[in-house]
């Protein structure tokens, strides 16, 4: 491992700590350094705040090192007015004459346009330094700005043979979700609710099991509600409607559930700038989506219960798995890219 390795690798733990808060923007770690020694470090703040190179240089006491050291970041400096000013004019206004970046961004606001400038103020910029790796930790970034539509995850348990529910569970009156992971895996899931911008259901799972699709067994923001409502059949004293997080409805005036159903939804949701959504059922929603191979990742458990019948569980043909345990339960993660 070199020595720029080594600081971009120090960016990457940083910008774990501006997850998810910072979304829509990317989240940055920043470090810099005097005679292999860093004098100042930051990451991105909560949205509207400030990106990690301002925090960086402010918590650098003797200012005037600043001219002699080297700023590292996973991400290019940003060269545009948003909600803060360019990072690229702070840099250049401190005289950084070495500036190490992990990778390019993507987005057309600024997409090479920060490296021009500080290069331009006569500064060396060294890119590409563990660029996989930095492109990775803002894979929902990426792909919002790539792709044009959010970062896709699909969720589901499923029984030892293949069921996400059983066959009488439509019989229910008290609509209450049917389980088959353990309480650590649901948990678990709530986290997961609370690291997305949005989370989304199909009509007949909130017919079925009334979720509230909030995160309560985890310390986070709820992500905003999509909820499909063909022919809106969903009862209206349904969870959803209540007021604990904001949700859209999408019914028949919205989108056309006769075709291409993941499509219409990832122009909407590009269109509202949601970077990113867990889509948690039913088995048909989800399925539509890996038809369309419009997802980017799944999370499958597979549990020790056996059902026998019921509700098939989606079917996904993949080749990038990990595999994890939670108890009782397997955590499968699919990754669709080759």
């Amino acid at each position: 491992m070199n020595i720029n390795q080594k600081y971009i690798l120090r960016c990457l733990e940083l910008a774990k700590n501006g997850l998810p808060s910072s979304m829509p923007n990317p989240s940055v770690g920043a470090v810099i350094v005097y005679n292999d020694v860093i004098i100042g470090e930051g990451f991105t703040s909560k949205y509207g705040g400030n990106h990690a190179e301002v925090n960086a240089i402010n918590a650098v006491n003797d200012k005037s090192l600043l001219s002699k050291s080297t700023l590292y970041v996973n991400l290019e400096p940003c060269s545009h007015f948003g909600k803060t000013p360019p990072c690229c004019d702070l840099i250049i206004k401190y005289k950084i004459q070495r500036v190490v970046v992990g990778t390019l961004d993507s987005n057309e606001k600024v997409s090479g346009n920060g490296i021009k400038k500080i290069r331009e103020s006569g500064a060396t910029v060294i890119v590409g330094v563990l660029e996989n790796e930095c492109k990775k930790i803002n894979k929902r970034f990426f792909t919002f700005h790539e792709k044009k539509r959010p970062y896709i995850i699909l969720k589901w348990a499923e029984s030892l043979d293949g069921f996400i529910a059983p066959e009488n569970k439509n019989l229910k009156i008290d609509r209450a979700p049917f389980w088959l992971t353990n309480e650590f895996s649901r948990q678990l899931v709530h986290k997961w609710r609370s690291e997305e911008q949005a989370i989304l259901v199909g009509t007949q799972t909130v017919i079925d099991d009334n979720p509230s699709l909030t995160v309560r067994d985890w310390v986070g923001k709820n992500p905003v509600r999509i909820v499909l409502n063909q022919n809106n059949r969903i009862p209206k004293e349904s969870h959803i409607f209540d007021n604990q997080a904001k949700t859209y409805i999408l019914n028949n005036n919205t989108i056309n559930f006769s075709e291409n159903i993941g499509i219409q939804i990832s122009d909407l949701l590009y269109n509202e700038n949601i970077q990113s959504v867990l889509i948690e059922g039913g088995s048909k929603t989800i399925q539509t989506f890996i038809d369309e191979n419009i997802w980017d990742e799944a999370r499958i458990f597979k549990c020790s219960s056996v059902l026998k019948s019921g509700v098939k569980a989606p079917k996904l043909v993949f080749k990038n798995l990990e595999k994890s345990t939670i108890l009782n339960d397997e955590l499968l993660t699919i990754y669709n890219y080759d």
